[in-house]
């Protein structure tokens, strides 16, 4: 592979893509178990707080022995935490009501929300290349949500706005955790999932949702939480692995196989099919997010 090869330890060189590929699997099925839980009669919200709270105790044995270097990235990692748990509640919620595609290709989005947070945050500035991704992505999303009417194309629906939040705060959530690379990646994923938990708590809390737990989760409920629960460490450690030992434009490509995946799934389980006009759409958006993996390799 020549000398930039010999900078990977053999096992990472199938073992790295391996991982994302399994990430990227997880991401593109995980939608299913959730619209079971919500088939049982639990809430997206509900159930969110059920299977991230099922992972925290793992998780947090393995942080307990961490600590922050500098006192001030506890505020950084709270505020992460809220991001976090804000763009995985709202993508349940999305891809628990909304068409499953189309949800994940609002969220792929995420590389035209990163270039404020960045900005703002990082203090990077953008240059000419990354205006040409931004404008390839929304050209993509006016593809893909202009339809047959009238006026400007904006998500049809709630769970197409949700969908969008949830690219909005992954793009954020990225750059804090750019910020905060140099924590240890157990005490960021705690924090991370900490705030998935307090968030979609607080959201049940105020849709008032009050399912009956000990029955639901006597039954089927009980099972498909703990499915849950594994998937999201697994698509966790596996991608948080992945991503550090592979570069960033081999990463992207991986990582889009959840398109991939979530088309297939959609269409088997749920019946759902794109029309040619969002999967061109579909196309530009997911051209955008490879120039993107492209330039962050070529900076």
């Amino acid at each position: 592979m020549g000398k930039k090869g010999a900078n990977y330890m053999p096992s990472s060189r199938w073992l790295a893509p391996l991982a994302l590929l399994v990430a990227a699997s997880t991401w593109g099925l995980v939608w299913y178990p959730y619209r079971l839980l919500r088939e049982a009669g639990l809430t997206g919200s509900v159930a969110s707080v059920l299977t991230y709270l099922v992972a925290l105790p793992p998780l947090f044995l393995l942080a307990a022995r961490q600590r922050l270097a500098d006192p001030g990235e506890r505020r950084l990692l709270a505020l992460l935490a809220l991001v976090s748990g804000w763009t995985n509640l709202s993508y349940v919620l999305a891809v628990i009501d909304g068409e499953v595609v189309r949800v994940m290709l609002l969220f792929y989005l995420a590389p035209l929300w990163t270039v404020p947070f960045a900005r703002v945050i990082l203090n990077e500035r953008a240059g000419r290349r990354v205006w040409l991704v931004i404008a390839l992505a929304l050209a993509g999303a006016w593809v893909m949500l202009a339809g047959e009417g009238a006026g400007l194309p904006l998500p049809h629906d709630t769970p197409e706005w949700l969908g969008l939040s949830s690219g909005i705060g992954f793009a954020w959530s990225n750059v804090l955790t750019r910020r905060l690379q140099a924590a240890p990646i157990a005490l960021r994923s705690l924090w991370v999932f900490a705030g998935v938990v307090a968030v979609s708590a607080l959201y049940a809390g105020a849709e008032g949702a009050a399912p009956e737990l000990p029955r639901l989760l006597a039954g089927d409920a009980g099972w498909l939480l703990a499915v849950a629960a594994v998937a999201l460490l697994l698509a966790t450690f596996t991608s948080q692995y992945g991503l550090a030992h592979s570069p960033a434009n081999r990463a992207v490509v991986i990582l889009l196989t959840e398109l991939l995946v979530a088309a297939l799934s959609s269409r088997w389980l749920a019946g759902e099919v794109m029309d040619r006009q969002e999967w061109i759409g579909g196309a530009m958006i997911v051209a955008a997010t490879l120039l993107s993996g492209w330039m962050e390799e070529h900076v």
